[in-house]
C-alpha cells in the first residue's frame, strides 16, 4: 500500500494492486480496477515513483525468501 493525500488534505493509504490507471488532468486521478476514481495531490510522477518503490520491496521481501 501506498500514502497519498486527498485534496482536503485527509491522508489515505491506497491498494497499488488495484490500480488501473493514473491521470493528470492536471489534479492526478487515481483509477481503480472497479472504476472508483479519487484525486490526489501528488503528481503523477511522485505516486508512480512510489509505487514502483512498493513494488522494489514487495519483490525483494520475495527474493529473500528464496
Amino acid at each position: 500500500m501506498i500514502r497519498v493525500t486527498r485534496l482536503n488534505d485527509s491522508v489515505l493509504m491506497i491498494n497499488v494492486e488495484m490500480i488501473r490507471s493514473l491521470q493528470a488532468t492536471p489534479d492526478t486521478v487515481i483509477t481503480f480496477s472497479n472504476n472508483d476514481r479519487i484525486i490526489v495531490k501528488e503528481p503523477v510522477e511522485e505516486v508512480s515513483k512510489r509505487i514502483v518503490e512498493y513494488q522494489r520491496t514487495i519483490n525483494s521481501d520475495v527474493i529473500d525468501c528464496l
